[in-house]
């Protein structure tokens, strides 16, 4: 308990310095007409006193620069580059060692655009840092939206576009709660992701192998949920306090000592359930002082909740990548109070099943149908443990689970599971079946034709409703997909893709690997880029590809309009040290595939959420609003097109 206490106070004490971050400089964002489908842009910076921002015209080795992306470009053209309209004053900085242009009190700045519809929104961020004589805030990033047509006023609309989540005011202190009930309506959504579903039958087994006593098992109960709260509490803490960026959830979710681990732990729980051995707690806990058998149960319940969370980041990471996202930034505040709205909402339905194995340890247990529901779950165990196989298999790109494999895995253990269900199979510690109930019938009928549904798999079959689970069907060695998708390997490149001995692309489609090799040949093609950052532990990629990309309409418009890069952001490939970056989020030297896309998306769009599908230029700008996971056939191929649309009114040749 002693522990459980000192996290609190941490996280209790962490939100209290938040409030007093440094963080000098509000933003104001309008608009003036200055002629027939002329605008200015405005960005005005109102500074306190005794600091300071940076110029836009910084030498090289200098502090952070002040600079300014736009997002998206329909219904208007950029014209110049923005530009300073006060002017800076410039100093020597004793940290750099030479003169640097600043501003104090006020800044303005601005950026000409040309109106090519009536009315229509320029959506971006002001990229900044700001410093006084003692200490500089971390690089900031501050999203606008300035709506402009015939009738309208000078109006900001403050939205993150990119994460689909509304975004809190410039001020820390400004909007909590309205973001704490945002991120609670977050958490509820995670809980309904194929990632965490899995998670439930596995919760309520572990529970209903714990105390006899009602009050012991409720309590391990909430310290179960609780423990949920104060890890995603804790986790924008630990990212903005210990520099660990927004790809921390990422990084613990697919490297492969955690899969590793987890992986072992489903295979040891699943052979326990089988009836090989019992799980129990070291017998001085047991037979000592109350004390330490309640300690004991805490420790557990703590660590299924941590277990609970991290199988579930591949899933929920999309949702959570924004508050990571504010949390690298160095605001502690929003991410934490963020992070135990979603912590609560995520945690109250595990709690709540939690809470039935204190009810089922009531129920005498002379009959055999206890160890059923056991034996059943340590199947399922099994069958999920391929997920961790899989997650190392594909970030690591070892090439040895195949598609195939692991639907004949699959096949054989729900086989097995249901001959168990018939009692063909028994473990030592079973009962007789002298006969099958109704219920259990109707679960041997679900098992089979589960297992019916695996067979075309082996061949190729998409199996689109488990498409999150299983690896690509580009591994697969059989393959009788559907002649429409076979059709998309006309489609031609200018040049080998880089990188193509460790990726494919789905469905048959062709297209690069590497960012600035997709971007040349759309120049040479004069095609719009289609940039998707994805994942290989991704499952609502998998999704996207299964039953959007497959669409043969979709698929016609990928294949004929567009140059399609696909970035890996948790890919561990190592790349030649000459391609090596230094982050524009963290600093940090980025030396995989993996992380240096995953600091492009950040570092562009504002959002590691994954997939996000940006429709760009081939200098790189958006053409459209990216789209992140959106499963309507219908709202993606009107996106697509809106993107040709666009990128056709700008480039007429």
């Amino acid at each position: 308990m002693r522990k459980i206490l000192l996290i609190i106070s941490f996280i209790l004490f962490a939100s209290h310095i938040s409030a007093q971050i440094y963080d000098p400089v509000t933003w104001d964002f309008s608009f003036e007409r200055k002629g027939d489908k002329q605008y200015e842009l405005i960005f005005t910076a109102i500074i306190d006193k005794n600091s300071h921002i940076y110029s836009m015209d910084i030498p090289e080795g200098g502090p952070i620069p002040t600079t300014f992306r736009f997002d998206t470009l329909p219904g208007y053209i950029l014209t110049g580059n923005a530009y300073e309209v006060t002017k800076p004053v410039e100093v020597l900085d004793d940290a750099f060692g030479f003169k640097i242009k600043t501003f104090s009190n006020t800044a303005e700045f601005r950026q000409k655009i040309m109106a090519v519809a009536s009315s229509f929104t320029v959506t971006g961020a002001v990229d900044f840092m700001a410093c006084n004589n003692a200490t500089c805030s971390p690089p900031k990033n501050v999203e606008f939206a300035v709506k402009i047509g015939d009738n309208a006023e000078n109006t900001v609309i403050n939205n993150n576009i990119k994460a689909g989540i509304e975004s809190v005011p410039i001020k820390s202190d400004r909007g909590l709660l309205k973001f704490f009930l945002i991120s609670l309506l977050a958490g509820f959504a995670g809980v309904l992701t194929p990632c965490v579903f899995p998670m439930i039958p596995m919760t309520v087994a572990f529970f209903s192998k714990g105390s006899v006593e009602r009050g012991k098992a409720v309590f391990k109960a909430l310290i179960f949920g609780v423990s949920i709260v104060l890890i995603y509490a804790s986790l924008g803490i630990i990212v903005s306090l210990t520099s660990a960026g927004a790809g921390f959830a990422n990084t613990l979710s697919t490297h492969w000592i955690p899969n590793t681990i987890f992986f072992v732990l489903f295979i040891v729980f699943a052979i326990s359930f089988f009836g090989a051995f019992e799980i129990l707690l070291p017998n001085s806990w047991v037979t000592n002082a109350d004390s330490k058998v309640d300690k004991g149960g805490i420790l557990a319940a703590f660590f299924m909740g941590l277990t609970t969370v991290i199988v579930s980041f591949s899933c929920t990471g999309p949702i959570i990548g924004a508050l990571l996202v504010e949390a690298a930034s160095g605001d502690v505040l929003r991410p934490t109070f963020g992070m135990i709205g979603f912590g609560i909402a995520f945690a109250l339905p595990f709690t709540i099943f939690a809470l039935f194995p204190s009810i089922l340890s009531r129920i005498p247990k002379s009959g055999g149908w206890l160890n059923s529901v056991k034996v059943v779950l340590g199947f399922i165990m099994l069958a999920f443990s391929m997920k961790f196989l899989l997650t190392i298999d594909s970030v690591y790109s070892l090439g040895i689970l195949s598609r195939s494999l692991f639907i004949a895995i699959w096949i054989v253990l729900f086989s097995l599971l249901g001959l168990y269900l018939m009692g063909k199979i028994k473990f030592s510690h079973d009962s007789d079946l002298k006969f099958i109930g109704v219920f259990r019938l109707f679960l041997i009928i679900i098992v089979f034709t589960f297992v019916v549904y695996l067979i075309p798999g082996l061949f190729g079959a998409p199996l689109n409703g488990l498409s999150s689970f299983l690896p690509s069907q580009e591994t697969s060695e059989f393959n009788l997909s559907h002649p429409s998708v076979q059709s998309a390997e006309t489609n031609t490149l200018c040049s080998e893709p880089k990188h193509a001995d460790i990726f494919h692309m789905p469905l048959g489609l062709k297209g690069y690997f590497d960012y600035k090799q997709g971007l040349a040949c759309a120049k040479e093609q004069n095609k719009p880029v289609l940039i998707d950052f994805k994942g290989h532990a991704c499952a609502n990629c998998k999704r996207m590809e299964a039953k959007v990309w497959s669409d043969p309409e979709v698929l016609r418009r990928l294949r004929d309009n567009f140059v399609i890069v696909e970035l890996y952001v948790d890919d561990r490939t190592q790349l030649p040290e000459n391609e090596w970056i230094n982050s524009a989020v963290d600093g940090k030297l980025k030396k995989t595939i993996g992380k240096i896309y995953e600091d492009l998306e950040i570092s562009k769009f504002r959002t590691n959420a994954l997939p996000l599908y940006v429709i760009a230029d081939y200098e790189g700008n958006p053409l459209n609003k990216p789209m992140p996971t959106n499963l309507n056939v219908a709202e993606y191929k009107n996106w697509l097109d809106e993107g040709v649309a666009l990128f056709k009114s700008q480039n007429p040749k």
